[in-house]
This record gives C-alpha cells, structure tokens and sequence, in this order.
C-alpha cells in the first residue's frame, strides 16, 4: 500500500488502464508542517487506503498534476472527507463541474503550503500546463506526464507507449504536443534550477537518486534550442 519514501512522503502505485493498455502510476502523500495530508494524483480511495491516510493525519489537501492526469477519483476524497480542499489544475474546473474547487493551482505555491513546497507550470504543451512540485525537504520532485520513468520492469505496453526506451523523460506523444518550445524551455529551466535528487514521476518508478541529471537528459532535445 503506501510506501514511505522520506520523512513525511509516501507514495502509493495503483493500476491504470488506458486506451486498453496498463500503464500503472503513482499517487503521493505529502504530511504538511501542521500534521494535515496533502493528496497528489489521488488513487482510488478503497477502504484499505483510507485506513492507512487516517492513520498518517487528517487529509487536507487534494491535487492533480494537470488537467489530463491524476483528476481521477478526487469526487471520492471530496465526498469522503467533507472538509477537505481541492485543487484545479488550469483547465480543469471546466472539464469537472461536479467537483467543488478551493482555488486553481498557478506558478506559485498556494499560500497553504509554500513552507515546504515549490511550484511551477510547465508550459508549451498545446492542450493544458501540467503542475510541477518539489518537495522542499526531501529534494523530491513530483511530475505527472512531463517525465516518465521507464525501466525494464515497466509493462510491455507502458513502455511501448512510453517510447521503450528505458530513462527519464516525456512520450512521444507529450513530446510532439510540445508546441511553443520557448515557453516549455523556460519552464524546464525554472524547474532545472530547483534543488532536487528524486523524482516521483506519474508514471513507472520513483527515481531515488541522480534525478535531476537524469531529467537533463531526458530534455535534452528541448534545452538544445537555446
């Protein structure tokens, strides 16, 4: 189930299928400085999950990383937990209506939690911006589709789709919806300059360390049209 990664970080991977494929991905639980739980990417809430937030602290907080990825099942978190706050990804109050938002997430950390976490917009894809995060104290960065992790214990599909090349980077199809490269290079770069050495990706394994190297390379072919 959850599996703590540092202090006050866990992450739990859950199943995924999409388009008939089983690409898997990753759900991550931050404990805030005032014990209260921040939710990336929501898995589905079993009761079995529930349990084990409960026992973490109260959960507060609750955010996808775009308006494609990781908005699924918040309804669930929103009817479990009456109290909770949930967060848009731009684009994405629109494509969920039946879900009562706290605020849209920007370029900037909310007020809420930008104790411990950084915040930043990859922008230039030509459908949404993805929500990017960093960990402050644990040096870990949080990503949906902007970086996959691909290894050879990925399933076949994922990693078809994903490229089959094994490293840290973003599918073909990501790459190709990259159209204003100007703005996703100063948006990489942004992200480059923060200090971090493992990256949750929305998809494959957590890279525990030489993250940011790793993601350097992944970019490669962005940062070479400087």
């Amino acid at each position: 189930m959850l599996r703590e990664l540092d202090t006050s970080l866990w992450v739990e991977q859950v199943p995924l299928r999409f388009l008939g494929l089983q690409l898997g991905r990753n759900m991550v639980v931050i404990r805030l400085g005032d014990g209260g739980l921040l939710v990336q990417c929501p898995a589905p809430l079993s009761d079995e999950l529930r349990a084990a937030l409960d026992e973490l602290g109260p959960v507060r907080f609750v955010m996808p990383a775009s308006a494609l990825h990781g908005h699924l099942f918040m309804e669930q978190y929103q009817d479990a937990y009456p109290h909770i706050e949930l967060f848009a990804a731009p684009g994405l109050a629109k494509r969920r209506p039946d879900l009562s938002f706290a605020g849209e997430l920007g370029a900037e950390p909310d007020p809420r939690w930008v104790a411990q976490l950084d915040q930043a917009l990859f922008r230039g894809h030509k459908l949404f911006p993805e929500v990017v995060v960093l960990h402050r104290p644990t040096g870990t960065l949080l990503v949906g589709d902007f970086a996959w992790h691909v290894t050879p214990r990925m399933s076949a599909p994922a990693r078809l789709w994903a490229g089959w090349r094994q490293g840290v980077r973003p599918t073909p199809g990501f790459r190709l919806a990259v159209r204003d490269r100007d703005a996703a290079r100063a948006s990489l770069e942004r992200i480059l300059a923060w200090d971090f050495d493992r990256i949750v990706p929305g998809h494959g394994e957590v890279v525990e360390t030489g993250g940011r190297a790793a993601l350097v390379q992944g970019y490669a072919w962005l940062r070479a049209g400087r």
